[in-house]
């Protein structure tokens, strides 16, 4: 549902521009809320939540999607983590429609599904991997789970396949979450330049924060 927001960015308290192909981590407290920008359009913001008091408890899609009876993320969707927790809810949102099943793109999964060459290529898994250990060195590649792809559009195809297709966001469009607990939040602006999620151009997308 499409919901804007009435907080003004002159008063947030953080902001920072994520570049294109970067990952970004911040502790988002309990009762501030947080915008994810999508500055140029057609974006993929992949996302992961961790409870910021105990990083096992992360959030889980299939709880998720389960606990709102929806494969797609807009305003009054609380995000679940895997102690059956809300970390987040959905405030705002001037997209409409954010994945929950794409998954972040790796390096062995560019190869699989386009070619060997693109094995060098870097990937969404990598920058997860990079910004857990910029937070702690307790967290690593074991801690990724399934994310949330912001701005992304992937279509459930009749047969039950999913389909990358071209985004539905544009420039300054954004989706807004209230913080239920504190929270680790943990970006990787997608850099994949083999499918249409971010137009073939990955952009930046910028994080702000409100207390």
């Amino acid at each position: 549902m499409l919901t804007e927001s009435t907080l003004d960015p002159a008063n947030a308290v953080y902001r920072q521009v994520i570049k294109a192909g970067d990952h970004w981590s911040h502790v988002i407290k309990k009762g501030q809320t947080f915008r994810i920008l999508d500055l140029e359009g057609n974006q993929a913001a992949d996302t992961l939540f961790y409870n910021a008091h105990d990083p096992v408890d992360r959030y889980s899609a299939s709880d998720t999607i389960r606990c709102q009876q929806a494969l797609y993320l807009t305003t009054g969707s609380k995000l679940m983590s895997s102690g059956g927790h809300a970390l987040l809810e959905i405030t705002a949102d001037t997209c409409g429609r954010h994945d929950t099943l794409g998954g972040a793109c790796s390096r062995e999964s560019n190869t699989m599904r386009y070619a060997i060459e693109k094995e060098p290529m870097h990937a969404c898994r990598d920058s997860f991997i990079c910004g857990l250990h910029d937070h702690s060195d307790d967290l690593g590649k074991r801690d990724i789970t399934c994310n949330i792809n912001f701005f992304m559009n992937v279509p459930v195809t009749p047969e039950g396949g999913l389909s990358f297709e071209d985004g539905i966001s544009a420039p300054g469009r954004y989706v807004e979450m209230l913080a239920l607990m504190d929270v680790i939040a943990l970006i990787s602006n997608c850099p994949q330049l083999n499918n249409p999620c971010n137009a073939y151009n990955p952009t930046p997308v910028e994080a702000i924060i409100w207390d």
